[in-house]
């Protein structure tokens, strides 16, 4: 939380900065990546330690790997602020110097230790049993899909196509990896995020997997309280079913997103077969929600 209130703080002083700092970094101002992150890490701080106030047991593992989840994500903004703002040179994939490439390193391994400690806190509350049951699960889908879109961010730092060919070749070029496929880096972009407009980008995927943290929960709070008036939700067997169809489908959407990048394909110019990808998730959701608001007067309870 001391780390939510410090990002708070920042995005504020970031946003100040994107107004007032005329300079320009790959092609966008040089207090984006700040803000973006700010904001982000302040949302993910704000909702992981939510999650760790929910375990009954094991609660000094959670404080632990909370610090360490609180620690790395202090040092990686560090590294961010120290190199695009200080600095003014880009952060990933830079290579150019040995300065650049001991920052990039250090970022490397902050996000190493990130995504370590927060699979042991995933592990924590799907090896205890939590009170609510569709709210557990909730709580452990969101994890380990933000596990899986955090692993994602590994797609980003293959050589492209150009780069390759200068690896092959015996070079050593100063950029090595990059967020956009099948278009320049510094191209054209989606106001505030700066996702490609002319190419596929893998942040898309990478963004929306950690998110999961805070969008698969919510519909149990949501059916929770929907419950109340609406009797067919009442059961906790049907709002388990629920909550386990919207984390297969929010798993889907980030396997279609993923796709779509690949392909060099921008999020808003989307082809025939994304558009079959994305009809086929909406289908099976309402099939499959319909079919879990049937009742099952024998199974009350979810499965433990």
């Amino acid at each position: 939380m001391v780390v939510t209130v410090a990002m708070t703080v920042l995005a504020a002083v970031a946003v100040v900065g994107l107004f007032t700092d005329p300079r320009e970094l790959v092609g966008a101002p040089v207090w984006s990546k700040a803000a973006k992150f700010a904001v982000s890490i302040a949302v993910y701080t704000a909702t992981l330690a939510g999650m760790l106030s929910l375990l009954p047991k094991a609660r000094r593992w959670g404080w632990w790997m909370g610090t360490v989840v609180a620690a790395c994500l202090v040092v990686e903004m560090a590294l961010i602020i120290g190199q695009t703002i200080v600095r003014g040179r880009r952060l990933h994939f830079n290579f150019a110097t040995a300065s650049d490439r001991f920052i990039h390193d250090q970022m490397a391994t902050a996000i190493y230790l990130l995504w370590a400690a927060t699979l042991v806190v995933a592990v924590l509350p799907s090896c205890q049993r939590l009170p609510d049951r569709p709210r557990a699960t909730a709580v452990r889908a969101g994890l380990f899909l933000a596990l899986t879109g955090m692993a994602l961010g590994m797609l980003m730092f293959a050589p492209t196509p150009e780069q390759r060919a200068v690896l092959d070749a015996g070079g050593k070029p100063a950029v090595v990896g990059s967020h956009s496929v099948g278009a320049p880096e510094d191209g054209p972009g989606l106001p505030l995020t700066g996702w490609s407009t002319a190419g596929g980008d893998l942040r898309i995927a990478h963004f929306a997997g950690p998110h999961a943290l805070q969008l698969v929960p919510l519909p149990a709070f949501g059916l929770a309280a929907l419950s109340r008036r609406v009797p067919v939700l009442r059961p906790p067997l049907v709002r388990w079913r629920l909550i386990r169809i919207a984390a297969l489908e929010y798993l889907g959407l980030v396997a279609v997103l993923t796709w779509q990048a690949l392909r060099g394909q921008p999020l808003l110019r989307p082809d025939g077969a994304t558009l079959l990808a994305v009809g086929a998730l909406v289908v099976t959701a309402v099939g499959a929600g319909a079919l879990a608001l049937r009742r099952s007067p024998g199974c009350p309870q979810p499965p433990q």
